[in-house]
């Protein structure tokens, strides 16, 4: 399975080395050379899994993951790059959550071959080893024969609409960019913001019945992508306001809070969420 990884390095040989070795894996590699950059990156922009550096300009690795595990799927695997190579450093790096830790220098084959083992882990159903069927609630999908169901019941979707709701369902309760819908599902370049994207998702609404009364909701991510999510069939969609604290950077986080030393945030970036039509 290929990843969308993010890494935070500031040294411009490192980063280049990083991103070498993770697209030769045959993944994505998107580079931060600050902290503040990555978070607001990671505030709108879904990621499989995070490679960070400790010390880095404007807001450090460290405090990158702190964020990332108070705001962010816990599923997603973060690993530390870094020079720091104390035994103290590793156990606070483990302890602030992070999955692994590496020491520089970077050994290709094996940064490859500890991206691989965090994404067995993280994401079990992408092996598909035995069976090349995955369920969620009501709705399965065989992988081998390229079909989808509903309570048991056969949903005829064509190949791109399958691609796009299996992709949807993979990515449950996460941001899935309209960038990444592209290249995953139709491996070519058309624009972000085409409604070739909206009248799929509409297409795989509309057959799938993707709503409360099946225990699913597909809502839009303003100007970003879709998220859909899991809930008790039935649940009627409901609004919740908490305010918004800043984190490093100036950041909105809708939870916990920072060291009020720390710059302002700006107001929070819009969210548009819909629920069930």
């Amino acid at each position: 399975m290929g990843l969308r990884i993010a890494s935070l390095e500031d040294d411009i040989a490192q980063a280049a080395l990083v991103r070498e070795i993770v697209t030769a894996a045959g993944h994505e590699c998107v580079t931060f050379s600050d902290g503040r950059r990555m978070l607001l990156t990671l505030r709108k922009v879904t990621f499989d899994l995070l490679l960070l550096d400790w010390h880095v300009p404007l807001v450090s690795g460290k405090e990158v993951l702190a964020w990332v595990r108070t705001h962010l799927d816990p599923r997603v695997p973060v690993m530390f790059l870094t020079c720091r190579d104390s035994e103290e450093d590793v156990v606070a790096g483990l302890a602030a959550g992070a999955d692994d830790y590496v020491v520089k220098p970077i050994r290709p084959q094996e940064l490859a071959a500890r991206i691989a083992a965090l994404a067995r882990r993280a994401y079990p159903d992408a092996r598909e080893p035995g069976s090349s069927c995955l369920s969620w609630g009501c709705f399965t999908f065989d992988i081998a024969a390229r079909a989808a169901t509903r309570h048991g019941q056969p949903v005829g979707l064509t190949p791109k609409e399958f691609d796009l709701a299996l992709l949807l369902f993979r990515n449950e309760g996460r941001v899935v960019p309209r960038e990444h819908m592209v290249a995953a599902v139709w491996g070519r370049e058309i624009p972000p913001m085409s409604r070739t994207i909206d009248t799929h998702i509409s297409r795989v609404r509309n057959k799938l019945g993707l709503c409360c009364d099946n225990g699913v909701r597909l809502a839009p991510v303003y100007t970003h992508g879709y998220r859909l999510e899991l809930v008790d069939a039935g649940t009627q969609p409901q609004w919740v306001a908490s305010p918004a604290e800043p984190v490093p950077g100036g950041i909105p986080s809708p939870r916990g809070g920072w060291p009020s030393s720390l710059p302002p945030s700006p107001p929070p970036l819009a969210d548009a969420r819909q629920g069930c039509p």
